[in-house]
C-alpha cells in the first residue's frame, strides 16, 4: 500500500464536520470505528474518550489544509510537521497479501498500527499520509473545497493542479451558481431603467 493512500484518513476525519452548515457526524464510537474503516486493528481499542481527543486531532488538521489553502505554507508545514513528532508513525515492510504472477510477496512500506490509543493510530496515519503527499506534489494540493457553504478537505492529485472543489457535485453546484448569476448580470444590463433622456437645451426653449 502507497503510504500516499493515508492521507485520505486526514480527509475523512475533516470532512466529519461542516462548519458552514453546524454539522458533525463524529459524535460516537461506531463513528470513530468506521473512520478506520473494516478490518483495521486500532478500530477495536476505540473508546468514548476518543471521540473527544479526534476532534481535537480534526481542529488542527483543518488548520493545516486552511492554512495551505491560503498558501501559506511555512504555517501549513509547521503544524503538520508538530502533528508528527506528537503522533509519531511505527513503518514496517509488508506484502505477504500482496503477491505477484510468480506467488512472491510485493514488498512495500505500510504503517503499523502501534500505538496505545486509537487516536494515537488514527493521527500518525493521517499525518504521515498529508507529510508523504506535500513532499511529493507540494503544500499547494491541499485545498478548501471553494462552493460555499461547503469547506470539506481535499487533496488535489490532478495532473494540472486545478482541482477547487471536494467533489463533483460541489463543481456542479458552484459552475451552475456562476451561471445563473452571470444572467442575472446580463439582463440587468439590457432591462430599460425607465428613465427618460434628459431634453436638449434647444428642444427646451423651443
Amino acid at each position: 500500500m502507497e503510504l500516499a493512500y493515508y492521507s485520505d484518513y486526514a480527509v475523512r476525519l475533516v470532512n466529519t464536520e461542516e462548519p458552514g452548515r453546524g454539522e458533525d457526524s463524529l459524535t460516537s464510537v461506531e463513528a470513530v470505528r468506521e473512520l478506520f474503516g473494516a478490518g483495521a486493528q486500532a478500530a477495536r481499542r476505540t473508546v468514548e474518550a476518543d471521540v473527544t481527543r479526534l476532534r481535537s486531532v480534526r481542529t488542527r488538521l483543518r488548520a493545516i489544509f486552511e492554512a495551505a489553502s491560503e498558501d501559506d505554507q511555512v504555517r501549513a508545514v509547521d503544524l503538520l510537521n508538530a502533528l508528527l513528532m506528537e503522533f509519531p508513525v511505527s513503518p514496517q515492510i509488508s506484502g505477504h497479501d500482496h503477491l505477484d504472477e510468480a506467488g512472491r510477496p510485493r514488498w512495500h512500506m505500510h504503517l503499523a498500527e502501534h500505538a496505545a490509543s486509537a487516536t494515537g493510530a488514527y493521527a500518525a496515519l493521517a499525518g504521515m499520509g498529508l507529510a508523504v503527499q506535500v513532499t511529493d506534489l507540494g503544500v499547494d494540493r491541499l485545498g478548501i473545497c471553494q462552493a460555499a457553504p461547503c469547506r470539506n478537505a481535499y487533496v488535489d492529485t490532478s495532473t494540472n493542479r486545478s482541482r477547487r472543489y471536494c467533489s463533483d457535485r460541489c463543481a456542479t453546484r458552484a459552475n451552475v451558481a456562476a451561471y445563473r448569476a452571470r444572467k442575472r448580470l446580463e439582463n440587468d444590463r439590457s432591462t430599460p431603467t425607465g428613465r427618460t433622456a434628459p431634453k436638449s437645451q434647444a428642444a427646451v426653449e423651443e
